[in-house]
């Protein structure tokens, strides 16, 4: 039985494709916490910024991604946009898997910093990057990210900044 559950837990993690948009689209609308963007979003994400993309896979299903971009002004930092696992899959260490595997792609080998913003009650993403500071050996920083004026329609928290870093690299 307890081979079974290892069995289950397996995935793998790879660069995300046009082919996954809709599938993290899927992902991100079922999260129920994450901000949902057009289908469209998600596929030129894995288009145009297809390095800084990646898809945890689990027989064939995707069941986690993560989205980052290089910052254009500050090419050392990192900022990952978006994160999810499926309700389903969480607890596997997913997230953290994906996030760990991201700061080791070739295209961040130079990245000092890593970015996000949280919204104040989303504790699972704050211990995920708290985790992810504690790996790299970086402090983590809060400050004011994006306020919830900046924000149409629905009432929404406000952002606050992550920073970690700066990441010593050997």
């Amino acid at each position: 039985m307890q081979h079974n559950a290892i069995e289950a837990c397996r995935f793998t993690i790879r660069k995300a494709n046009v082919h996954d948009g809709k599938r993290i689209w899927r992902l991100v609308s079922e999260s129920g916490r994450l901000d949902v963007n057009s289908p469209y979003c998600y596929i030129m994400l894995t288009e145009y910024f297809k390095d800084t993309c990646l898809v945890a896979e689990m027989g064939g299903e995707a069941v986690g991604f993560v989205s980052a971009f290089l910052q254009p002004a500050k090419p050392e930092t990192l900022f990952v946009w978006q994160i999810a696992v499926s309700d389903a899959h969480r607890g596997h260490g997913i997230a953290d898997s994906l996030l760990s595997a991201l700061v080791a792609e070739e295209c961040c080998r130079r990245v000092r910093f890593v970015e996000a913003t949280v919204s104040p009650d989303n504790r699972p993403s704050k211990r995920l990057f708290e985790k992810l500071a504690r790996k790299l050996g970086a402090p983590l920083a809060a400050g004011e990210g994006f306020a919830a004026s900046l924000f149409p329609g629905e009432a929404h928290e406000d952002e606050r900044l992550i920073r970690i870093g700066p990441i010593l690299r050997h």
